[in-house]
């Protein structure tokens, strides 16, 4: 724990105003902090003159849970989120557009004014909690704030607080557990990113530590073993139940149409949102089983009544205490040179 403690400061610290310059490369270390699915960290950065380009890593697909691609374009935008913020703040408007050339994205560059926002000092500070929050009532500013920060092009944000809702969705994500608890390769491909030691987290760089998700520091053939015995659906919903309840709101982002260009903006939208938790003071956990399984998906969009447009990303949000944080990837290892 002693070599995981020390990878995770060195990942997650906070830089001196000096090395906020215009280095692309620094701008690429804070874009890596961002959020992706079972921290598969699928991106590739592009350093340009005057732009970034930002492209999907297909090596770390998760075929099973994403089929479609959608979280992992999703997770390109979370990576352009924090870039744009860190751009900002080391004085370059960054512009960002879905290149469906590469099927990436890309953010060219002007000078600007620096600007160090509340959403850029919060990216060192975010993580995904899961752990059970206080229930406490969130103000309306609050929760305005929130809104605001998850809005985007073609993109929106739907907020409940109440706990009848709560209660229902916690019902789709217990249906979403069932589906995908049933399908053997969805439970390998958890496994493949599940890093169950510290000595394994700090070698890899990325996946899931096993105390992120609340299990002991353990050997990865121990830790196999008792997810063999221990790991249900059943077990899981209990889980869920008690901390979408325990939850001061369940946000929830929605796309107008389905391509890869609205999930990327769905990611930045998601980040916003999770940084703006953040700087409030809250903590985030996704709860994205209903929006993973298809015709599950479809069944929540109706209860949703959004229509034709995609529920892309569900989150729940609240008070609770920190959660041990995930690694990162050194930035030498997500450039492309050439």
């Amino acid at each position: 724990m002693v070599n995981y403690s020390e990878r995770v400061r060195e990942v997650w610290q906070r830089p001196g105003p000096e090395t906020v310059a215009q280095d692309y490369r620094n701008l690429v270390r804070y874009a890596t902090l961002a959020a992706s699915s079972h921290n598969t960290q699928p991106w590739i950065f592009k350093l340009e003159k005057n732009q970034i380009r930002i492209l999907p890593d297909l090596s770390r697909r998760c075929p099973a849970v994403d089929p479609d691609d959608h979280h992992l374009y999703a997770s390109l935008g979370c990576a352009a989120e924090n870039l744009l913020l860190a751009a900002e703040a080391a004085g370059l408007k960054g512009h960002c557009i879905y290149d469906a050339s590469t099927s990436g994205v890309k953010i060219n560059f002007e000078e600007t004014a620096p600007f160090r926002s509340h959403l850029f000092e919060a990216i060192p500070e975010r993580q995904c909690s899961r752990v059970e929050y206080d229930g406490s009532q969130l103000p309306a500013e609050q929760l305005h704030q929130l809104e605001e920060a998850g809005q985007g092009n073609g993109v929106s944000i739907m907020l409940f607080t109440d706990n009848d809702r709560k209660e229902q969705i916690a019902r789709y994500v217990s249906d979403g557990n069932i589906a995908q608890f049933r399908d053997d390769a969805w439970a390998r491909e958890l496994k493949s990113w599940i890093r169950f030691s510290a000595r394994e987290a700090v070698a890899s760089g990325d996946g899931l530590f096993g105390p992120v998700m609340g299990s002991p520091d353990v050997p990865r053939w121990l830790g196999l073993l008792a997810m063999r015995f221990g790991f249900s659906a059943k077990k899981q919903n209990q889980k869920d139940y008690t901390n979408i309840r325990s939850s001061s709101a369940i946000a929830i982002v929605v796309s107008d149409i389905d391509d890869k260009p609205h999930w990327v903006e769905a990611g930045r939208c998601y980040e916003r949102l999770a940084l703006q938790a953040t700087a409030l003071g809250l903590r985030t956990a996704f709860i994205n089983q209903p929006v993973e399984v298809a015709p599950i998906r479809a069944e929540f969009a109706r209860f949703l009544g959004v229509g034709n447009r995609r529920p892309d990303l569900m989150v729940r949000i609240g008070r609770g205490p920190e959660a041990p944080r995930s690694l990162r990837r050194p930035v030498d290892e997500v450039l492309r040179t050439s």
